[in-house]
């Protein structure tokens, strides 16, 4: 596979043929923050707080690292004072939602975001989509996904695989970081402890009240 050379940061960093920036960084020893990135995952692009500058052919844009391929000579900055701004904006965005988060508390002292610049949302999920995604793509389970589109979009436990499967597993609760998802799974086994037989998907307390 042919090597990739590209500058991160001032820095000469060498990369395989099809892995992202963001790989490229982490390698680098480059750290660029991301909630709903994991490993083992495909790339997701969610959450859009591993923003950063690449330049390429004299143009620059604000590119998403984690599902941005590297190209040789291109050049990436991933910390200047517009992707500052727009990881602080982010992160209070994501706050509204969670704002115990300790995930998203560090990067509010990070980024110096104000945590009640937004209203409160009355979803403590931020759509990461780290548990849908493990459970699909390895434990190839499909017991938890996302139901709706847009602002009612949220996630849901499939109540008869996640009663045959999620107990004995848990191995997604601790990817979520906001516990939105320990929340969603507590409501599911609470309404199919009454309704056994229940086909519906109980989903995450996106109507519940905030204080």
């Amino acid at each position: 596979m042919t090597d990739i050379t590209l500058t991160i940061d001032g820095q000469t960093v060498t990369a395989s043929e099809g892995a992202t920036v963001l790989d490229a960084a982490r390698a680098a020893g480059i750290a660029i923050p991301t909630v709903c990135h994991h490993e083992k995952l495909e790339p997701f692009g969610g959450c859009r707080l591993c923003v950063v500058e690449a330049e390429a052919g004299g143009r620059t844009s604000l590119a998403a690292s984690c599902i941005f391929p590297v190209q040789q000579g291109l050049n990436v900055r991933t910390r200047t004072p517009q992707i500052e701004q727009v990881r602080k904006v982010l992160t209070e965005q994501l706050l509204a939602h969670a704002p115990e988060s300790e995930v998203l508390l560090k990067l509010a002292e990070d980024y110096h975001a104000n945590k009640d610049r937004f209203p409160r949302e009355p979803s403590f999920c931020i759509l990461c989509g780290l548990c849908v995604r493990y459970c699909a793509e390895v434990k190839q389970l499909n017991a938890v996904s996302f139901v709706d589109r847009g602002p009612t979009r949220e996630i849901s436990f499939d109540p008869e695989i996640a009663n045959r499967e999620c107990w004995e597993c848990k191995e997604c609760f601790p990817l979520c970081p906001t516990s939105a998802l320990q929340a969603a799974y507590v409501l599911m086994k609470s309404l199919t402890a009454f309704s056994p037989s229940a086909h519906c998907a109980a989903a995450t307390p996106a109507k519940q009240a905030t204080a």
